[in-house]
């Protein structure tokens, strides 16, 4: 991957030195690094990046995704190196059937109501998480409303009528 950036540059070729069998993809879109990563690692790259030697100390935000074209969830984490002002964008897919991936709350503290919101709404479980229940939702519910498998609209409402709405 050619990059403008030599904050970048650097970061990608400390990833490719120790990861380069874990990862997937790279690039810059919209000129935010992103690299897509085998899950099954992306706690111990997380935790390099993390580390003195990198700096990223601050987890801006994780959250949940569902990909309809296939059958997987996903989760992405954005992390913010606060000294160097750089930011980047962590990628990794699971298959929907075994939703598993690490928490990250033993690295980052804010990670664990992150981690909660992500599990309530896409049912993704963050292994070693101390206390993964739901956050927003209530807990009898049996589903993840932001997963890709329920209808946009109750087809059965009689109150919503097109012609109300000049259709």
């Amino acid at each position: 991957m050619e990059s403008n950036n030599a904050e970048h540059t650097k970061i990608v070729e400390a990833l490719n030195s120790r990861f380069a069998s874990s990862i997937k993809e790279m690039g810059e879109p919209y000129g935010e690094l992103t690299i897509s990563v085998d899950s099954s690692n992306i706690k111990n790259i997380i935790a390099f990046l993390a580390s003195e030697e990198m700096g990223f100390s601050y987890l801006t935000d994780l959250c949940g995704m569902h990909y309809d074209t296939t059958d997987e969830l996903g989760v992405v984490y954005h992390i913010h190196n606060l000294y160097t002002n750089t930011r980047i964008r962590l990628k990794t897919r699971m298959p929907k059937a075994k939703p598993e991936i690490d928490s990250m709350v033993s690295l980052f503290r804010s990670a664990n109501w992150q981690e909660r919101e992500t599990y309530d709404f896409y049912g993704i479980i963050f292994k070693g998480h101390p206390d993964l229940r739901r956050i927003l939702n209530m807990d009898e519910m049996d589903y993840f409303p932001m997963r890709k498998e329920y209808a946009l609209e109750d087809g059965t409402r009689t109150d919503k009528n097109d012609t109300m709405f000049g259709r």
